[in-house]
């Protein structure tokens, strides 16, 4: 019984080495997050100026994408808007 009793002594200090362990690892951790947040803040990347509109597509291409359509749908697929993302 002495032994299960050394066994279960040794279990829980091993865990709460752990558990207070693991308190200590995330507290460093939030407070380096903050200490990293307050003196190296992240940069502000200034917005892309927006175009009017996708530049058309040249019409070989708009002619190759319209044959592919119809082979892969057997003549069934219509293309109806192609434009650049």
């Amino acid at each position: 019984m002495e032994n299960l009793n050394t066994a279960l002594l040794l279990m829980v200090v091993g865990m709460a080495t752990v558990f207070a362990i693991l308190l200590i690892v995330i507290n460093l951790g939030k407070s380096l997050i903050a200490l990293v947040n307050k003196y190296a803040p992240e940069e502000v990347t200034p917005a892309k100026a927006a175009a009017n509109g996708p530049a058309p597509v040249p019409g070989n291409i708009l002619a190759a994408i319209s044959a592919a359509v119809t082979v892969v749908t057997q003549g069934k697929g219509k293309v109806a808007k192609v434009e650049k993302i």
